[in-house]
């Protein structure tokens, strides 16, 4: 695979045109010519990030020093290296940019932090004002930009609050009492971590309201909570004007805004593999940019004067800049939203300044473009799989390139368009399939029919419809527009609708190590971007990941935070649950861990009196007590011990079988056991998984 070479200034006699010649024949290849070095030293500086992020302690808070200036002097020696071609100075940079990665991570974890809040069961008084709202079918749930805390002189940037649906919307002022504590733990050993996404979204306390909110002023932040309102207000007039089923939908393309999706609809776009289209990435982008630059093309090509004085693509390329930026703005600027304006803006700042766009290098300028500025997103499934889709269309887009031949009839560019929509439908679902399935643990067996049938749908008729509904909105003439989107999401939710009641149309997976990710994550880049001995390397490495996947051991049964044990108790071959009425969050997210298509069954094996209840797995007896007065007797009687009660040091010590209480579920979460045909019981929990890190923090230890 081969990419446009970029242009370098070929004179000049300062220190950056010295650089720059020096540096500019490594950026098109990495010694052998097997990978660019625009793609090499994105993928560089990502690894530094995972290495730091993959960390069980934090690093001195110093760290970042040395390894900025190591990082500066290895980039300064490749430089002065670069024009010998060889392979020590590329690896020397390549190292540079990795050392930067885990400094500019640690930099900022160190940026964002702020105070957690402590468990507490007083309630506290908030104010400030709500900045997201996300609502369910009786209640919703409001992120507070905080003003004032009752009795914290630092409180954090942001709460979660669950309350009761009222009148509120982004941007009002709002006081109310509320129990916090730190955002909750993992459910399961190495499931998704809402504590590390609330870290770096300023979110440092969650919780639920204990009296109904009231309107007050707050001072401050007008720009943001005015914009917020905006977003909120254009979300709500779509809502109003559309069918449910379609308009939180329609909600969530135009503003980002996912709170109004129908449950089942959602769910229905995921198992058929449409999924992807309420993300806002780089087909929506482009979709709305092209739109404007080739309306504006036109129009401005009608106008012979200024068509003869101008190039149309000129003035079109800034009109549809700012339509991309205003469309940014407008959608919450997601991670998938801001890789996707870097790739388009700097196709059409090539278009200002009269060249073409070197695609594989924009995919790495927006990849780094992203990881500077919030580099916790390479371990979150929407970079992955954004940059994955990316990478894979825009090497696809080079082949067919190549082997494209002369001027085609209105037939075979009919015929182009449907195998072009076929090829991208494809490429781009076997690039994010995989990383879809290790996050999470199900692939989309008909996904490419799927597309194939709603994305003509929904590109042609949907999305045009959406930016005329948005340049409407002003004058109050965006109803024809959005009936137009309505029309076709119909289409689009009926073919997901579909394809999710045909058989098979789900494949569980269960979870794979975060080591098999990353060599996979390695692998596919080399695969896609790199060429010959490079390429090969790349899919050994993938299908090494896949070994890794396949060996990897799933435990033999959870328990839960809340004390349930989930395992298949007695002889049979069905998960159950110990309480079927306790911790049913945590159960389904541990059997789609384990790769279960259905959820848990009715406690089978499992016997229960008035006392507790008892069941066998692997060979052992589990007691589960409800009262601290029968623990003696299922200490002497059971192999293992399971009490959702604090069991004091004596009578724990005075257990002769493995015990496990509610103390120690609290202090480190829920547990997921390994049995031995031995008899051994190996255990890990989620804050073993998650390590001492700033966002794992309980707020007592802050």
């Amino acid at each position: 695979m081969t990419d446009t070479p970029l242009r370098y200034p070929a004179a000049g006699h300062g220190l950056l045109h010295r650089a720059i010649r020096r540096i500019a024949p490594l950026v098109d290849r990495v010694g052998w010519g097997g990978l660019p070095l625009a793609v090499a030293l994105p993928a560089a500086f990502g690894a530094g990030a995972v290495v730091y992020y993959s960390l069980p302690f934090e690093p001195p808070v110093w760290i970042w020093i040395p390894l900025a200036i190591a990082a500066a002097g290895l980039g300064a020696a490749s430089l002065w290296l670069g024009r010998r071609l060889r392979l020590w100075p590329v690896a020397l940079l390549i190292l540079a940019m990795t050392l930067a990665g885990f400094a500019r991570s640690d930099l900022r974890t160190q940026g964002v932090a702020h105070t957690i809040i402590p468990d507490s069961d007083r309630a506290l008084v908030v104010t400030g004002w709500i900045e997201d709202v996300q609502r369910s079918s009786s209640r919703e749930r409001l992120i507070i930009r905080v003003a004032a805390i009752d009795g914290m002189e630092a409180p954090p940037p942001r709460v979660r609050v669950s309350a009761s649906r009222g009148e509120f919307a982004p941007g009002d002022g709002i006081r109310l009492r509320a129990v916090l504590g730190p955002p909750p733990r993992p459910a399961v050993p190495g499931s998704y971590d809402s504590g590390f996404a609330a870290w770096f979204s300023g979110i440092g306390g969650s919780g639920f309201a204990v009296s109904r909110p009231e309107a007050v002023d707050v001072s401050g932040d007008r720009l943001s909570r005015g914009f917020a309102a905006w977003r909120w207000s254009i979300a709500e007039r779509i809502r109003a004007q559309m069918p449910e089923r379609t308009g939180g939908v329609a909600a969530a393309l135009l503003t980002g805004d996912r709170s109004g999706i129908d449950p089942d609809v959602a769910e229905s776009l995921r198992a058929s593999g449409l999924g992807h289209i309420l993300a806002i990435s780089g087909l929506h982008m482009a979709l709305m940019a092209g739109g404007v630059f080739f309306a504006a093309t036109w129009v401005i090509a009608r106008i012979e004067p200024l068509a003869r004085a101008i190039d149309p693509r000129k003035p079109a390329a800034v009109a549809a800049l700012m339509a991309a930026a205003g469309y940014l703005l407008l959608s919450g600027a997601a991670i998938p939203t801001q890789r996707a304006f870097v790739m388009t803006g700097a196709v059409l700042l090539g278009v200002l300044a009269g060249r073409r766009a070197a695609s594989m290098h924009m995919v790495g300028l927006a990849a780094l473009a992203v990881l500077v500025f919030q580099p916790e997103s390479i371990v979150t499934p929407g970079f992955q799989m954004s940059f994955a889709a990316a990478i894979a269309l825009v090497a696809a887009f080079n082949l067919a390139r190549r082997r494209a031949d002369g001027p085609r009839g209105l037939v075979s560019r009919f015929a182009g368009f449907w195998g072009a929509l076929a090829g991208s439908s494809f490429v781009a679902g076997s690039a994010t399939g995989g990383f879809a399935t290790f996050h999470f643990h199900r692939l989309a067996a008909y996904g490419f029919g799927a597309n194939l049938a709603a994305m003509p749908v929904f590109s042609l008729l949907v999305m045009p419809a959406g930016a005329f509904a948005l340049l409407l909105m002003p004058v109050g003439l965006d109803g024809p527009a959005l009936w137009v989107m309505d029309k076709g999401l119909g289409w689009v939710i009926a073919v997901a609708s579909f394809t999710e009641s045909l058989p098979g149309a789900l494949t569980p997976a269960a979870a794979a190590p975060g080591l098999a990710l990353a060599i996979y994550a390695a692998g596919f880049v080399l695969l896609a971007a790199g060429r010959g001995l490079v390429r090969l390397a790349g899919a050994a490495g993938m299908a090494l990941a896949l070994a890794v996947w396949a060996a990897s051991d799933q435990p033999d049964a959870l328990i839960t935070e809340g004390g349930v044990m989930i395992a298949r108790f007695g002889d049979g071959e069905a998960w159950s649950a110990s309480n079927t009425r306790r911790s049913r969050f945590a159960a389904r997210v541990f059997l789609e861990r384990s790769g279960e298509e259905r959820g848990e069954s009715p406690a089978s094996g499992v016997i229960c009196d008035e006392a507790g209840c008892a069941g066998r797995v692997s060979g052992q007896l589990i007691a589960f007590p409800d009262t601290p007065e029968v623990l003696r007797d299922d200490c002497r009687t059971a192999d293992l011990v399971v009490a959702r009660f604090p069991v004091r040091g004596a009578e724990r010590s005075a257990c002769p079988a493995t015990l496990i209480d509610g103390r120690q579920l609290n202090a480190h979460g829920a547990l997921a056991l390994w049995f031995s045909p031995d008899g051994q019981l190996t255990t890990r929990s989620v804050d073993a998984v998650r390590g001492q890190r700033p966002w794992t923090a309980r707020g007592d230890q802050l």
